[in-house]
Formats: structure tokens, C-alpha cells, sequence
């Protein structure tokens, strides 16, 4: 996934698709599963309902 996939365009806002991961800070976005949101970096998971 590319940088520019992490982020959506609409004028001139820019706004973040993903979460960013609570543990490691801004600048590192949670991946989306089908279940769960996971950070690469740290291992934290937030479990989807």
C-alpha cells in the first residue's frame, strides 16, 4: 500500500482513511482485517465487533 492510499483528498482537506495507532503515536496507521485493527509496529489490536 502506497502513501498516498493512507489519505483521501476532497478540496483542499485532507483526511486519514485509517486509525493511527495509540501506542506508537501519529505517523504510524493501524491496518484494517477483517476482524481487527492491528499496528505493524507494536503489535497492538483492537478487535472489531
Amino acid at each position: 500500500m502506497a502513501v498516498k492510499d493512507y489519505y483521501k483528498v476532497e478540496g483542499d482537506t485532507i483526511t486519514r482513511v485509517n486509525k493511527f495507532c495509540p501506542k506508537c503515536g501519529p505517523g504510524v496507521f493501524l491496518s484494517e482485517h477483517k476482524n481487527r485493527n492491528a499496528c505493524g509496529k507494536c503489535g497492538y489490536t483492537e478487535f472489531k465487533n
